[in-house]
């Protein structure tokens, strides 16, 4: 056994390592014999890790990607925040076929070889293409916009990036909604309740286009307004229960609607459900205030059932 070229490889890999990796630095009798004093522990078929407690995180990543042979991270397991506790999720390329184990689950993928950070440990698909993937599989439009807006407002990646993976895929759920919601993410809607204002509530009934994530001046620093009319000195603030909740930020919020208040603009607090439920008066509020405030237009009904329709 090479001492030094195997401790380096527990050294790489969390002491996780396959046989392939260890006959290639000593021999089959040499991992029997390890095997026999417990110095190393089966974890999957042909990977082993060198101790007999719990795997963490990073040992079961590395002991699904080993056991894939080629392999990858990908879905949920390739993202920085993902969930401990779940499986294992690996991508391989789509030619081969590895079966499932239960801590593991195996994708094949087309054109993985240019998805992959292969220099990482472990290796996993770019952020992006994961990203992608996830939308394509979601559930509901919702979630794509949470994941989209959450990656970008988080600065964890750029529309630009996000582009150039889309156009890539050959196969993608929702493509062209998808490029839509990148282009009102790239105008500057940062979080679900703000592109749920933009689509259901300011562009189907016809509201003026505000500026968005308008930076102010603070004693606490820079500061963002959500949405600003400010021809009309009308400030949205679009409050979801994450981003505004607790003493200290009610109180920071209280504080912003007054120094609107000093400045001569008027703010209304929007929440989710004005914007998922009762869009249509929520536009019919908003285009009062607005009214009041100078502006000459009208709302107008987003479809037969709106409410501004029944109202005229």
């Amino acid at each position: 056994m090479d001492d030094d070229a195997f401790q380096q490889l527990l050294t790489d890999q969390d002491g996780v390592v396959s046989w392939a990796q260890l006959t290639g630095v000593g021999n089959r009798h040499d991992v029997e014999r390890m095997n026999r004093r417990r110095e190393l522990r089966w974890v999957h078929p042909r990977v082993y890790v060198n101790h007999t407690g719990p795997l963490t995180r990073a040992q079961r990543e590395w002991a699904a990607v080993l056991y894939a042979g080629k392999a990858a991270l990908c879905l949920e397991s390739a993202l920085p925040d993902r969930d401990d506790d779940g499986p294992i999720h690996v991508a391989i390329d789509a030619s081969r076929r590895v079966r499932d184990l239960p801590d593991v689950k195996v994708h094949r993928v087309v054109g993985l070889e240019e998805q992959v950070q292969w220099n990482l440990s472990p290796p996993r698909v770019r952020y992006e293409h994961t990203l992608l993937e996830l939308a394509h599989r979601a559930r509901t439009d919702r979630d794509v916009i949470r994941l989209l807006t959450d990656a970008v407002g988080g600065r964890r990646t750029t529309v630009k990036r996000l582009r150039s993976a889309l156009d890539k895929r050959s196969r993608t759920r929702r493509k062209e909604w998808i490029s839509a919601l990148l282009d009102d993410i790239e105008d500057g809607t940062c979080s679900v309740l703000e592109h749920g204002y933009l689509t259901r509530v300011e562009r189907p009934h016809g509201l003026p286009a505000p500026s968005r994530q308008v930076p102010r001046r603070s004693p606490k620093g820079q500061e963002y307004r959500d949405v600003e009319y400010g021809e009309y000195g009308l400030v949205v603030e679009l409050d979801g229960r994450t981003g505004h909740a607790g003493w200290d930020n009610e109180g920071r919020d209280a504080d912003r609607d007054l120094d609107d208040l000093v400045a001569q603009r008027v703010t209304a607090r929007v929440r989710w459900a004005q914007v998922f439920g009762r869009e249509c008066r929520t536009a019919e509020r908003i285009g009062t205030l607005l009214q009041q405030r100078g502006w000459r237009g009208t709302p107008h009904p987003c479809g037969p059932d709106c409410l501004l329709r029944a109202a005229a």
